[in-house]
């Protein structure tokens, strides 16, 4: 369909479709958020749109065992909801998804949400100033203005493997988890060592007959101090907010000056960084007698290249007479097992792929085609031009678009922290554009060019430029090679900057010229 008859299609769509003030996209945390600030402004008129049956994003997907949050529980919430019954330091996945239920309920948010609805597209139309969603049931809404929540790992990844549709046993993804299928006393290969693995493969080592784990690239692993939560500590919390405050204020701190000191600044203080690797390789040479062993398992590249993880039972796991590491890479596989580069097939019941997601591949960023100013498609925008952004909301070209998961919108921290910051910039941005009476708000280029120089410059002191990361196979790079997933500030320069940008970095334009109130926020 060329894009005149899309258009035009669209239109028509638009004509019986049910409007709304603001249209989200995902029922995680983020969208959530958005749909919080906007009750703050009074935007009654919301509808959030999620293609799953329930609230929670990535803590309702993934439910594989061992799952937990990887940062303090403390951190890892709304600053404005705090939850004082966290049971350990590091949440389990249930626990993350009974807080998503909790804030979804006080919120009075499940009436905003149309669940089970998976977007097709969204087009933005320059006559009415509107946007067009359409669903893959049929239905279709417009909305004054668009926001798209759906996270950057959403949409699960399988591996480029010969053979894989071939395989006759059981195959699971781990953001898809069987609970149904049981793995007690099967042959099982795991094929993954990132994250997810590091949680995963302690949990079901004990109960497999035998464990192929296949390795690309190791993992950095820093030991966990991972504690349950005394009640008398949660009543203290429940009471006394302020002692809750100042614990995350503590944790986020510590890990904020790993962040900086480590990663953003790598080329002045590289020595940390190496520093914080010693320690790393200490603490596998106290897991890990075995020197080949050992070596399989340290990674080559500089730590924070790759996404490190905690955990104090994932190199033991490797010390299991039932568990192989495997690390000369899959040649193929058979419908009755894996076929190593080494030649040598080892059979197997189940595999299960612990490849992550997609993250800088079409369909992921955007998860739908997003049509944007002249028919734009911000997917092959970003393929042709480079991924790039203002503030990590917003792009020149997609007018009354706001993108929690643009470049450079994470902040390296909490994901709630970037949550935080684009709720702040997303609504003073519709503030200023309510006191302009305008219909249509979109960034300047002179702005957007400007943020991405002021970013790409920063990046030449990161561990992602100035260190060695050509080994890290980290979804931090993209396919040009350049890392826009994290931002290169402190997460207090991000949220500085989501209250205080200057209003003249966007064009407000009504239907009648009308300049933006000074007073504006």
């Amino acid at each position: 369909m060329s894009d005149v008859a899309a258009a035009r299609e669209s239109s028509m769509d638009a004509a019986e479709a049910v409007h709304y003030e603001v249209i989200i996209v995902g029922a995680g945390f983020g969208g959530m958020g958005a749909a919080i600030q906007l009750q703050r402004m009074g935007v009654t008129r919301v509808l959030i749109l999620d293609r799953e049956d329930d609230v929670g994003g990535t803590w309702h997907m993934n439910t594989y065992p061992g799952i937990a949050v990887d940062i303090a529980s403390t951190t890892y919430c709304y600053s404005f909801e705090p939850n004082p019954r966290w049971q350990r330091l590091y949440a389990k996945g249930a626990e993350l998804k009974a807080y998503a239920h909790h804030v979804a309920d006080k919120y009075a948010l499940r009436g905003l949400m149309r669940l089970r609805s998976t977007v097709e597209q969204a087009r933005y139309d320059e006559a009415t100033r509107r946007w067009t969603v359409r669903v893959q049931d049929g239905a279709c809404f417009t909305a004054s203005v668009m926001v798209l929540a759906t996270g950057f790992l959403a949409q699960p990844k399988l591996p480029e493997i010969s053979g894989l549709a071939s395989f006759r046993g059981k195959t699971i993804h781990t953001a898809r988890w069987d609970h149904d299928y049981d793995l007690r006393d099967k042959r099982v290969a795991v094929i993954g060592t990132g994250a997810t693995s590091v949680q995963l493969l302690p949990e079901i080592a004990p109960k497999v007959r035998r464990l192929d784990v296949y390795q690309r690239t190791p993992i950095w692993v820093v030991p966990k101090v991972d504690l349950e939560i005394p009640d008398a500590v949660q009543d203290l919390f429940a009471r006394a907010p302020l002692s809750q405050r100042l614990l995350r204020m503590a944790t986020s701190s510590i890990l904020e000056a790993i962040m900086v000191v480590g990663a953003l600044h790598y080329k002045q203080f590289w020595f940390f960084t190496r520093a914080l690797e010693e320690f790393c390789k200490s603490f596998l040479a106290f897991q890990v007698r075995d020197p080949a062993l050992r070596e399989k398992l340290t990674p080559s590249y500089n730590f924070g290249c790759k996404r490190p993880t905690f955990s104090n039972d994932y190199f033991p796991t490797f010390t299991r007479e039932n568990v192989e590491l495997v690390t000369c890479g899959i040649e193929r596989i058979d419908p009755d097992g894996v076929v190593g580069k080494d030649g040598k097939k080892r059979e197997i019941d189940a595999l299960i792929l612990a490849t992550g997601y997609k993250v800088w591949e079409k369909g992921n960023f955007p998860p739908f085609p997003v049509y944007g100013r002249d028919g734009a498609e911000l997917g092959d925008f970003w393929e042709r031009h480079g991924f790039q952004s203002y503030e990590g909301i917003t792009l020149r070209g997609f007018p009354n678009f706001f993108y929690f998961a643009s470049p450079f919108a994470f902040t390296g921290l909490s994901y709630f922290f970037a949550i935080e910051a684009q709720m702040k910039h997303l609504a003073r941005c519709m503030t200023a554009m309510q006191a302009a009476r305008a219909d249509e708000v979109e960034v300047r280029a002179s702005a957007q060019a400007a943020f991405m120089a002021e970013m790409r410059g920063r990046l030449r002191s990161s561990v992602f430029s100035a260190g060695s990361c050509a080994t890290s196979n980290s979804y931090y790079f993209n396919q040009h090679g350049e890392s826009p997933l994290l931002r290169p500030t402190p997460t207090a320069s991000a949220l500085w900057s989501a209250g205080h940008y200057p209003l003249t970095d966007y064009e407000f334009r009504a239907a009648e010229p009308a300049e933006v109130a000074a007073t504006a926020p």
